[in-house]
């Protein structure tokens, strides 16, 4: 297994649905709260923090147990398809 498909096989369908969200979004902010209006997990928040694939963007004062993300250009890579060379 490629690195490429090693981390891709690390993401999980709530952390890809998280990521997702922030490549529509001016600088790539990533959202509070998922669709459902339920505040994202603080364990996705943090997975996808861990592994470099979203930052810290800026604190937020009045909830400063809220971290306010934006997508990292490796959070935006490991969202892309494998490119297969065989194609």
């Amino acid at each position: 297994m490629d690195g490429g498909a090693e981390k891709l096989a690390r993401l999980s369908t709530a952390q890809r649905k998280w990521l997702e969200r922030g490549l529509t979004q001016p600088g790539g902010k990533l959202p509070l709260f998922d669709s459902d209006g339920r505040k994202v997990s603080p364990q996705v928040v943090r997975k996808c923090l861990d592994e470099g694939w979203a930052e810290p963007w800026f604190s937020n004062p009045t909830k400063p147990d809220w971290i306010v993300c934006k997508l990292t250009d490796s959070g935006r890579s490991i969202l892309q398809p494998a490119s297969n060379p065989s194609n």
